[in-house]
């Protein structure tokens, strides 16, 4: 049990797949305007990673490794999670119309984000077994949107600051990301 909460804990803040991989940063600086938009990429991103976790530990352990084809991982992550992309993105569409149309362009761009591939290969590079790659999923997932609704609340509280005008837009948004980088930074010490 220690060791499933460290893993969490340590893919959500310490390992921080935005703030300390870099990966994901599509979503990370196009979606996060609006909280609530940031709420429900979040939502978006934990349920795909998480069931691509389950997943690729799936085909990776039962098709992949017994057939000796691990060389194909890539590609067979790739399948799996445009899938899970698609059925997502027409749950969205039917049950959340509004959410769908806000995310827009970002919603299929999960697809490619590297944050999930990344996930799911590092599960793989770890030799996590099951419960372990859901967890480090999950806590991925998690960590993703800690950082997309923190970056989305400061940008709605400086939105009507007095900027400089070369500062406005997305040069305050990418140091205000860095500083938030800066300080994750800080949790590398506390495991």
């Amino acid at each position: 049990m220690k060791e499933l909460i460290l893993i969490i804990v340590g893919s959500a803040l310490v390992n921080n797949i935005i703030l300390s991989q870099f990966q994901g940063l599509c979503p990370f600086l196009g979606v996060s305007k609006k909280v609530d938009t940031s709420i429900g990429m979040g939502a978006a991103v934990i349920f795909v990673i998480t069931l691509a976790s389950i997943a690729t530990n799936l085909v990776y352990s039962l098709v992949l490794v017994p057939l000796h084809l691990e060389y194909l991982q890539t590609i067979a992550f790739i399948l799996v999670i445009a899938a899970l992309v698609q059925f997502v993105e027409m749950f969205l569409k039917k049950s959340m119309p509004s959410l769908y149309s806000a995310l827009g362009v970002f919603l299929p761009l999960i697809t490619t984000n590297c944050a999930v591939l990344g996930s799911a290969l590092t599960n793989v590079q770890k030799g996590y077994n099951f419960i372990f790659s859901v967890a480090n999923g999950f806590g991925t997932a998690v960590g993703f949107t800690v950082a997309i609704v923190l970056l989305a609340s400061i940008r709605e509280s400086i939105e009507d600051n007095d900027i400089p005008y070369n500062f406005q837009g997305s040069p305050i948004v990418l140091i205000t990301s860095g500083l938030m980088a800066i300080a994750f930074m800080g949790f590398s010490g506390l495991i």
